[in-house]
């Protein structure tokens, strides 16, 4: 299965994160801790340029602890500022201003020695959809400014959030990239709800789910759907967990369809622990310099 999805809103979003950029003073990449390098847009060093940036490792709750801490170190010894944190609940956001300070305080003192009065800072939160641009952006501002949900593309146009006198934050739109040259990273993507599931073939997605479950947490996997082992044939893994799970259809034959969608909602939802699907020092999960 090839997953590809880029609405017009997105190519017309990116021509306008384009235009906006001149505006900002540094630029805050919102990705998914659960897939920092998977749900980083590669045409983003190329948008920004040598516009400061601050990478936030959002859902922080739902990825897997360890990991996230292997990525910010791999994120230190690169020199990119990252932070880990969880925009529903709100933790880790008290360090987002001081970071920018940081990360700004050569310009900002550039400006201070010009005579020019101190002033907000100017950001510009990019990511892709379902992220949780706007619940960070609600957060922040302490109100219900910018509209959420748990579909990608609910914001479709940018505006001006004030965060109190330090911080002023320009909403974009989430926006993938034309094509992805791994397609690991797209199964990546909708399995963590990047990609709407109606264009989607959610038995592939979820095949490929368990297969790295297999691989990489294997006693949650037994744990959660009650495998002594766990069958080497993709049939038979649907075919015990649609029967335990009541995936049936009138017969009494395992639904496939609604078992592939219990599955990742499953995994979604938090029911199989804290995930990471992206690794660090693997081929496919390596970040640019």
């Amino acid at each position: 299965m090839t997953i590809q999805w880029f609405p017009g809103h997105m190519a017309k979003a990116r021509r306008e994160v384009t235009e906006k950029l001149k505006l900002v003073d540094i630029v805050f990449e919102l990705v998914d801790a659960r897939i920092p390098v998977s749900s980083a847009n590669p045409m983003l060093d190329e948008i920004i340029q040598q516009k400061p940036r601050l990478t936030l490792l959002n859902k922080a709750d739902l990825a897997d602890r360890d990991t996230t801490k292997r990525w910010l170190q791999y994120y230190a010894e690169l020199d990119r500022k990252a932070l880990s944190i969880n925009s529903q609940a709100g933790s880790g956001l008290h360090e987002i201003v001081n970071a920018a300070k940081e990360i700004l305080k050569p310009k900002f003192d550039r400006m201070k020695a010009k005579g020019m009065k101190p002033r907000a800072i100017r950001a510009m939160i990019i990511g892709i959809p379902n992220v949780g641009k706007s619940t960070l952006i609600n957060r922040l501002a302490k109100k219900n400014i910018a509209k959420t949900g748990n579909m990608p593309g609910i914001t479709k146009s940018q505006q001006w959030i004030k965060v109190g006198k330090e911080l002023e934050l320009l909403d974009t739109p989430g926006i993938l990239w034309p094509k992805f040259e791994d397609q690991e990273v797209g199964y990546k993507l909708a399995l963590t709800g990047a990609i709407k599931d109606t264009i989607l073939n959610l038995q592939d997605i979820s095949i490929y789910a368990l297969r790295f479950l297999e691989e990489n947490y294997p006693n949650r996997l037994k744990e959660r759907y009650s495998f002594s082992e766990i069958p080497s044939e993709v049939l038979d893994l649907f075919n015990h967990i649609g029967e335990l799970r009541g995936c049936l259809m009138a017969k009494g034959e395992v639904d496939y369809d609604k078992t592939a969608e219990t599955i990742v909602r499953d995994i979604r939802s938090d029911k199989l622990g804290a995930l990471s699907f992206d690794i660090p020092g693997e081929q496919n999960a390596i970040i640019s310099p």
